[in-house]
């Protein structure tokens, strides 16, 4: 179990400020891992990432270490589940290969799913939840032991969980969750039942996880103060359905305010973040028009240079490792937006490596 006096998910926890601007959640007073103070502009936390004490000039990029998680909450072996194979099929691990030393670490065996919703749980597929977080957890492990940085591809948003339990070392873990969609609904609010919809209401311990031996003894895994949500943008709908935000527990910019200043924000949110900490990133914050091949389209979003700017930040911060989620090549019969994340995640590799 993760130790409780490292991680608390009192609901009286408070978010560390990303800036004083509509949509950002602002909490003046706190000094957190960052150093930040209630007037911090977001220029100022991308110069104090580039020159402070996650400098991006550090020596070397770490072995890039890829994972597969073949997994659907939906409890289904299609969409998002083929997401891993289908971005391998398109050259994912040789354009990586371009900028870095990778290590494939093939993909996670998962048991077969169920699509049956649990009437105790409220969840699809309990039991394979609870293996996919242990089976993730022990996937990701020996990667980092091994000095690499892990990059988990979905699959989708679940997989996190697995991540977190392996890069917190049963202690602090911070998180930058970077999503178009807070994921943090109760299981009994989902309208679908799956998982990818509480996922972050699990790590932090606000979802009770008791139907499960596994989660019972790995949740929470985050606290709120260590957690930065970054582009979600369906406050409206949370609100209509009923579902509280965590807007006033955990700093979140929201996907008009992350636009607006990217790097600058996601510079911000770094630097405040306890270390180590995990990069989830699921790629839904992109808008519709950007990236179509995803199941829950909603207004809104990023386009592909500004999420290259937060992730690009993110990752010259040195994070523990990162996922990336939700592609559908379902939905992408000509494989068109597989191409694109190839060569977005290629991309973003490239910039790092030169930087250093």
């Amino acid at each position: 179990m993760v130790d409780g006096s490292a991680v608390s998910c009192n609901p009286s926890d408070r978010p560390v400020a990303l800036g004083d601007r509509e949509g950002v959640t602002v909490v003046g007073g706190l000094d957190l891992a960052g150093r930040l103070e209630p007037k911090d502009t977001f220029r100022q936390g991308r110069d104090r990432l580039e020159h402070g004490r996650r400098s991006v000039a550090s020596p070397g990029m770490r072995t890039i270490g890829v994972l597969g998680v073949p997994s659907n909450s939906a409890g289904a072996i299609d969409g998002v589940a083929r997401g891993p194979i289908v971005l391998r099929e398109e050259g994912l691990v040789e354009i990586l290969r371009r900028h870095a030393e990778v290590h494939d670490y093939g993909d996670v065996r998962l048991p077969d799913p169920s699509p049956a919703r649990d009437a105790r749980s409220h969840v699809i597929d309990p039991d394979g939840l609870g293996a996919l977080v242990a089976r993730v957890r022990d996937a990701v492990s020996p990667i980092l032991e091994s000095g690499h940085l892990p990059l988990v591809i979905g699959g989708d948003c679940p997989l996190l969980l697995g991540c977190l339990a392996a890069a917190s070392g049963r202690s602090r873990v911070g998180l930058l969750f970077v999503d178009g969609h807070e994921d943090a609904y109760l299981p009994v609010q989902s309208t679908t039942g799956e998982a990818a919809d509480m996922e972050l209401a699990l790590a932090l311990g606000i979802a009770d996880a008791s139907w499960s031996s596994e989660l019972a003894t790995l949740l929470p895994l985050v606290a709120p103060a260590d957690v930065r949500i970054l582009g979600a943008r369906d406050a409206e709908i949370l609100r209509v359905e009923g579902v509280a935000s965590l807007r006033d527990r955990v700093a979140l910019a929201d996907g008009e305010s992350l636009a607006a200043d990217p790097a600058g924000i996601a510079a911000t949110a770094c630097t405040s973040l306890p270390d180590p900490w995990w990069f989830h990133l699921d790629l839904d914050v992109l808008s519709t028009q950007a990236l179509p091949a995803i199941d829950y389209p909603q207004p809104g979003g990023l386009g592909w240079d500004e999420l290259a700017a937060v992730a690009t930040m993110a990752l010259k911060a040195d994070p523990r490792g990162w996922d990336v989620t939700i592609y559908n090549p379902d939905l992408d019969p000509e494989r068109v937006h597989a191409r694109r994340i190839v060569r977005f995640i290629g991309s973003l590799i490239e910039r790092v490596a030169k930087a250093r």
